[in-house]
């Protein structure tokens, strides 16, 4: 079995990588994909903490980490596609929609 620090490092790795990735994308679906990877490295975490203490209330927390990770990709992608339709762009740095 691996060891949890080794789970917990990678989840501290994927959690940096898609932090540069969503402050330094200009492109909204891009930038949705790096939120995801940034929850995905958290719940990485949550397994790897339940693992070593042997405790389920990591994984718990991961089930409803990725039942909310879901909704939020379906309000994102909706919310995309009437930013499309609108501007006929989706990328951050054109859209000024909260300027107004």
């Amino acid at each position: 079995m691996i060891d949890p620090s080794w789970v917990a490092a990678l989840g501290i790795v994927l959690f940096c990588i898609g932090l540069w990735g969503a402050f330094t994308r200009k492109n909204a679906i891009i930038v949705l994909m790096c939120i995801e990877l940034i929850l995905n490295a958290v719940n990485l975490n949550f397994v790897a903490g339940a693992a070593q203490h042997g405790d389920a209330t990591g994984w718990v927390y991961t089930v409803f980490a990725i039942a909310i990770a879901a909704a939020e990709v379906a309000i994102g992608l909706a919310i995309f596609l009437a930013m499309y339709s609108q501007h006929e762009t989706i990328s951050l740095d054109e859209v000024k929609l909260l300027k107004h």
